[in-house]
């Protein structure tokens, strides 16, 4: 398993580009992504778990019915959510995407984000169609993260070469989010190509379980889109023997995806709105998977932890109440808590309670740009891990005016 570079471009077959149509006011910004791939693909996507889905949600869902897709097109500006003519405009995208490409409408995936309520303007969209296409390129991977980004600070990208049948496999994605994130299945937007040969089905139960210890696992600020997506083409241009049951090849297959996925979950949380740290919280010895998770998730919800880790305030008894009101079986007098970053580790709790401190070590440790909180408890063996960010004063800042 190694890292390249790529993003949705490093798996054979695909193409991607990202433009500025008109969406947006500034201009400077991308507002239309596309990538498509030379042959029809096997698919699999995950949506919001919000009752409020944005219109390109359901019609990706209904596109995907079949198990296939081949190309994909995303704006950003406005998220085509809780607008009466949502439905209709989601599927004219794809009916533009489609005419352009020339494949079939019901084998594109269709995305928005931007703000919630707008009707979406398809002009800019049907104008720049034509500009959309001819950037197509094997390296136009930047230019379509770039495209799909709101608030975000830079584009999220990652892709991995592995081994499968003996032939070479890549695996690449590129995700977006900065904002309104608890996902709860996925995340704001991520979209994921590879280029090994795996049947639908066993593409969307990697898809489902992967997520579950990734993109479940961010969190920045509890909320959770109405436009939440992740799908995922798998072209089979590798020529690897298609996986079609959970075998050792599924298994590989799996791994690679969440390196994929860990590495966008890792930064869509450091990237989080007005953010300065990244906070990453690793559980161990909990009674069974869900306990971990739920304690992982509820210390990196905490507004009142996210606040010390900004102020660089060893405030442990913080991590203890959050994982009090954490709902999962836990003996509270057995945990243990340590922080830690590239300036050290610190022990701040055992059993249970407080223990003598070294406060300004411990402010050091804090004061560094990752940090983690490490939980240990004494009820088992399972282990999770979550990641997040600080709360600050720029968060309440960017939200505040957020449409302007």
């Amino acid at each position: 398993m190694q890292l390249i570079d790529g993003g949705v471009c490093a798996a054979k077959g695909f193409r991607a580009g990202g433009i500025h149509c008109g969406i947006r006011k500034n201009k400077e910004k991308k507002d239309l992504a596309m990538y498509v791939c030379e042959t029809r693909c096997a698919a699999a996507a995950m949506h919001t778990q919000n009752l409020v889905k944005g219109a390109p949600n359901t019609v990706t869902a209904e596109h995907l019915q079949d198990g296939y897709a081949q190309a994909m097109i995303c704006n950003s500006g406005i998220a085509n959510t809780c607008a009466a003519d949502g439905i209709e405009k989601a599927k004219a995208m794809c009916e533009l995407a489609g005419e352009a490409l020339g494949v079939d409408p019901q084998d594109v995936v269709v995305a928005s984000t931007g703000v919630i309520g707008p009707s979406i303007d398809l002009g800019p969209i049907q104008n720049g169609m034509a500009s959309l296409v001819a950037d197509l390129s094997v390296d136009g991977n930047t230019r379509a993260a770039q495209a799909i980004m709101t608030t975000d600070t830079h584009e999220k990208q990652a892709a991995v070469e592995f081994e499968l049948d003996g032939k070479i496999c890549r695996l690449g994605g590129m995700a977006k989010g900065s904002g309104m994130i608890m996902p709860n299945m996925a995340t704001m937007l991520c979209f994921l190509t590879t280029d090994a040969a795996i049947s639908p089905q066993m593409l969307q139960a990697a898809l489902r379980e992967t997520v579950c210890d990734t993109f479940n696992m961010v969190s920045v600020d509890g909320d959770t889109s109405t436009n939440d997506m992740v799908s995922l083409l798998a072209s089979g241009l590798a020529g690897n023997r298609q996986i079609t049951c959970q075998d050792q090849d599924y298994a590989v297959f799996k791994d690679a995806l969440f390196t994929v996925l860990r590495v966008l979950s890792k930064a869509i949380a450091k990237d989080g709105e007005g953010a300065t740290k990244l906070i990453e919280c690793n559980v161990q010895g909990a009674y069974d998977r869900e306990s971990a998770r739920k304690i992982a998730k509820s210390v990196i919800n905490s507004s009142l932890l996210k606040a010390a880790v900004f102020g660089a305030d060893a405030n442990w008894g913080r991590v203890l109440c959050a994982i009090g009101y954490a709902g999962a079986q836990v003996d509270v007098r057995r945990v243990d808590v340590a922080f830690a970053s590239a300036a050290g580790s610190v022990d701040v709790c055992k059993n249970g309670a407080g223990i003598p401190v070294d406060e300004a070590f411990a402010t050091r440790v804090l004061s560094e740009d990752e940090i983690q909180i490490n939980i240990r408890l004494g009820d088992g063996d399972a282990a999770a891990t979550a990641w997040g960010c600080d709360l600050t004063y720029d968060y309440v800042k960017i939200n505040g005016d957020y449409r302007s």
